[in-house]
């Protein structure tokens, strides 16, 4: 089968803004939640979140361009490009851009709709190219002149892993050599956090914000919304040894399929989770024996989490590797949620140090999954598997190997 590997990252987050940089702060295992006065002001009834680590879009975009970048696409472009320079270059023939994004333009076209209600502005001329959810996979595209597919997923919270599966599968089959894939979202405004709210998706910790992430933990209530990006370059190994690109590892599986239960929860048996990984096992050609560790969904859902250890339970025969969820960190950054931690989970594979769960405390689910709490956990190098399940019941995993130099 046609390797794939991994010669570019790229990541915007609330962990920080370099992969070295989130990294780190995701090994430390404490929560980045905090109150946002602004979504406070607006009396939104949940009015925390992880936002963005400080970042500068003036080092990225002339004025002119970045009037008409929605915030998304202004983090999930600056994402891209730092994943193109850090992979040295791409060849523009031959490369795919593949994006995920659960919300699209959703917090710029709120700010439209009601500055314009209000008669407080006109609705600017570049309203519909800010606006369109495949902005972001075509900027990147127009930037470097790549005339491969440009294509962009919503499979809700498994957004971001989906698109880097099907740049995977893409590669495989010969469609392109190369690909710019992952995932982004800006959700923290305040239509998008109330109408999360009222689903029942968040927690209420209002009071606590770095308390209130708390994958797997008996007390979780809800996730905790982030916003951010991140993005890899894929190549095929071949292509990429001819021109001496750093490697980090490959993308050796995927899988994706759908619970076709509940428009907002999970199949609370986990059985069609499990059969995803299982799945994205086999596309690995890889046993359950060979995963070193798992970078969990663990969005801090009562449900969602109870369903996913159920799964894992199930895919690993009763003894899981050990279990990590880096959203008790960086909240849950909804289409950029399964880029970002396939980031965090490579580099995690890479150095043999798994992040520990922020505010894990114990719960049911330690009895069926082995949850690395407290302090990071050291393990061999080894493949990792990494789940991202999302309303509609769409689910996607990922396998990933670091190189074996790592």
């Amino acid at each position: 089968m046609t390797r794939v590997v991994v010669t570019g990252l790229g990541v915007k987050s609330p962990a920080g803004n370099t992969a070295r940089d989130v990294f780190a702060t995701v090994l430390a295992g404490k929560s980045l939640a905090t109150a946002i006065p602004e979504l406070a002001d607006a009396r939104v009834p949940v009015s925390i979140g992880c936002p963005l680590a400080p970042f500068e879009p003036d080092d990225y975009f002339g004025g002119r361009e970045l009037r008409t970048l929605d915030r998304t696409s202004q983090i999930g472009l600056a994402a891209a490009i730092d994943a193109v320079a850090d992979a040295d270059g791409l060849p523009a023939e031959g490369c795919g851009v593949y994006v995920g994004t659960g919300g699209g333009g959703f917090a710029t076209l709120e700010n439209l709709i009601v500055g314009h209600t209000l008669g407080r502005e006109k609705v600017p001329v570049h309203a519909v190219p800010t606006l369109m959810s495949s902005s972001t996979a075509s900027r990147v595209a127009i930037r470097y002149g790549f005339r491969g597919p440009c294509l962009t997923f919503n499979t809700a919270c498994a957004s971001g892993a989906t698109a880097i599966g099907e740049a995977l599968r893409a590669i495989r089959s010969g469609v392109v050599g190369s690909a710019v894939a992952g995932g982004l979202d800006a959700l923290l405004s305040p239509l998008a956090m109330e109408a999360f709210a009222r689903v029942g998706a968040l927690s209420e910790r209002t009071h606590a914000p770095s308390e209130a992430s708390r994958p797997f933990d008996a007390d979780r209530d809800g996730f905790v919304m982030g916003e951010g990006a991140a993005f890899l370059v894929l190549e095929r190994a071949d292509l990429a040894e001819a021109r001496g690109a750093r490697v980090y590892g490959e993308v050796s599986g995927y899988a994706a399929n759908c619970d076709a239960n509940h428009i907002v929860a999970p199949l609370r048996d986990g059985s069609v989770a499990a059969e995803c990984m299982r799945a994205a096992l086999f596309d690995a050609g890889l046993d359950a024996g060979d995963i070193g560790h798992v970078n969990a969904h663990g969005t801090s859902t009562p449900h969602n989490d109870s369903a996913e250890a159920v799964a894992l339970h199930a895919c690993f025969g009763g003894r899981t590797p050990p279990v990590t969820s880096t959203k008790g960190v960086t909240g849950h950054l909804v289409g950029g949620a399964g880029a970002l931690e396939a980031v965090i989970a490579l580099l995690s594979a890479r150095e043999g140090l798994i992040p520990p769960i922020a505010n894990f405390a114990g719960g049911p689910e330690a009895d069926l999954i082995d949850i690395v709490c407290g302090e990071p956990r050291s393990v061999a190098a080894a493949p990792v598997l990494s789940n991202s399940f999302g309303f509609g019941g769409s689910n996607a995993c990922l396998v990933l190997t670091p190189s074996p130099d790592s």
